[in-house]
């Protein structure tokens, strides 16, 4: 079996308070991208993840024991990871894995989007890859119409940023909105995006709030960013908490055309909005 991971995409990300867990309350657009890793599910003796380049235990692995350990029955499985999504990019690959892990047991084992949380708190709104509204920490998830066409270029900048750092770096700066101003943004973007819009109709609120955070870590990011307004972007932003810089166009020939212009050869050209979850 072959199944795609997409990745994930924040197209907005507002900061709230750090809560009692630790973590922070967020109010996020997400939406899947073309570009995704592909995973082989074959049956084994054993189970096995496999995901070469990629060292130590990752998130696909912790699904799958999780999976076990609530009493999934499904004959041992090897699982090849064929990372296609920079790691540490701010795009949610290892968490799309371990939710691409997950769905094999859909149906057959009890509350995945619980075991889905304990794994990461992005990895519940990749269960069903789409545009969605979240909220909490990522555990809040209101799925969106699809959006009308539309592409990205990514400039990953490497990867390596660490997610950690720069929610801490975020604390230090003292960022972060009121409760009530999340639950405005909220509104707003249900709004925006509630009929299928395309996203640069509502690029206004297209704001990530740990951009200042990750620029003070990794003052490249900016170079990025401005490279793809020259391009002719729209919209740049970063995704999720860096270092990917993403232009946002009306269609991939512009995409193309965009990334064509530019002086670098890691530029990644992908359409956005759906999810393909199966070659």
């Amino acid at each position: 079996m072959l199944i795609h991971a997409p990745a994930k995409l924040n197209l907005c990300l507002y900061l709230g308070a750090p809560r009692d867990d630790g973590l922070h309350e967020l109010c996020s657009l997400f939406e899947p991208l073309a570009l995704a890793d592909l995973i082989e599910v074959t049956p084994v003796a054993q189970d096995e993840v496999v995901c070469p380049g990629v060292e130590g235990e990752n998130l696909a692995a912790l699904a799958l024991a999780g999976l076990r350990e609530r009493g999934w029955e499904h004959e041992p499985l090897r699982i090849e990871i064929e990372k296609r999504v920079p790691v540490a990019a701010g795009l949610g690959g290892g968490s799309g894995d371990a939710a691409a892990v997950l769905r094999l047991a859909a149906g057959e084992v009890a509350d995945l989007p619980q075991l889905a949380a304990e794994l990461g708190a992005d990895v519940p709104s990749q269960l069903r890859p789409s545009l969605a509204l979240v909220r909490g920490a990522g555990e809040r998830i209101e799925p969106l119409p699809d959006p009308v066409e539309h592409a990205a270029v990514l400039l990953p900048g490497g990867g390596g940023l660490s997610t950690a750092e720069v929610f801490a770096e975020a604390d230090r700066l003292g960022l972060g909105r009121p409760a009530n101003e999340l639950d405005e943004l909220a509104m707003r973007l249900r709004e925006a995006a509630g009929a299928g819009a395309s996203p640069l109709t509502y690029k206004e609120l297209l704001v990530n709030d740990l951009e200042e955070a990750a620029l003070s870590l990794r003052p490249d990011i900016g170079e990025a960013l401005q490279a793809l307004r020259v391009a002719g972007a729209p919209v740049a932003i970063l995704s999720g908490s860096g270092p990917t810089a993403v232009g946002l166009f009306p269609d991939l020939t512009a995409a193309e055309s965009a990334a064509e212009s530019l002086d670098t050869h890691e530029a990644i050209v992908c359409a956005a909005g759906r999810a393909r979850l199966a070659p």
